[in-house]
């Protein structure tokens, strides 16, 4: 079976493959500081609730935006798989047209993003991917990565928030159910969830007034389901799709 690890700052994304069906999909804390027992151990803790081995994976893809974690995962792809892992970087064949002058600075993620957007939606695309930052890529109407953009994530915008005001206590990101908020907490609320939104409206009218056409919008990462219900641009949300990018890039270059 195919694994596929997708280490973000914030969390780290995993899923299990059978051929192309996802048959399981796990989120947990990115904890920087992790050596390759340590995620050894959560993986087979992972495995065992749902009564699986990981003995059963063959084939790893990885990637990271966290360098001292990369190495540990690759130690950990081969101690279960007894191969090289995939390492997904601008140097991967991913079949990517990239329209980018230093494709080196794409972080593994936006690759792996764009290549099942295209896949899965065609082109034009955007994905907005809700993490740490707030990424935005485009897809132009002929299938090439032009570019994105790169912002505070909700969670960074909120830890900022709370850690320069002395007074405002840390609360749950929810979306009120009014913009004018009634209370503090309200207010707060309302100020980083329909601002994140408000935003990345703004942000992908802008990116269709560049492109001179609009685009298929699709939404992931672990904070969309919670402000994706009042934008006005988003089409679509896939929380699998860095997974699927990084499945369909070993499949390009591995047998699967």
């Amino acid at each position: 079976m195919f694994f596929a690890v997708d280490v973000g700052n914030t969390q780290t994304v995993m899923g299990l493959y059978d051929k192309e069906r996802l048959l399981y999909h796990w989120r947990v804390a990115t904890v920087a500081s992790d050596s390759s027992d340590e995620l050894a151990m959560k993986i087979h803790s992972l495995f065992l609730l749902e009564e699986m081995d990981c003995s059963c994976i063959t084939d790893m893809a990885i990637a990271s935006v966290v360098p001292p974690l990369t190495e540990q995962w690759q130690q950990v792809a081969h101690r279960l798989t007894k191969t090289d892992p995939l390492i997904l970087s601008s140097n991967t064949d991913t079949g990517l047209v990239i329209k980018y002058p230093e494709p080196a600075e794409i972080g593994a993620d936006r690759l792996a993003d764009a290549v099942a957007a295209i896949a899965l939606y065609g082109a034009p695309v955007v994905v907005v991917d809700f993490g740490t930052a707030t990424n935005i890529e485009v897809i132009d109407k002929d299938g090439a990565f032009v570019g994105g953009i790169i912002a505070p994530g909700l969670t960074t915008s909120a830890e900022a928030l709370f850690n320069a005001a002395a007074r405002l206590p840390k609360m749950d990101i929810e979306v009120p159910a009014c913009v004018i908020g009634s209370s503090t907490r309200e207010a707060v609320q309302s100020g980083l969830t329909y601002g994140e939104i408000d935003r990345i409206d703004g942000l992908v009218r802008r990116v269709f007034k560049e492109l001179d056409y609009e685009a298929t919008v699709v939404a992931t990462g672990g904070l969309s389901s919670r402000v994706v219900d009042i934008s006005d641009t988003i089409d679509i949300v896939n929380d699998d799709i860095t997974l699927e990018g990084l499945r369909l890039i070993y499949r390009r270059t591995h047998s699967l």
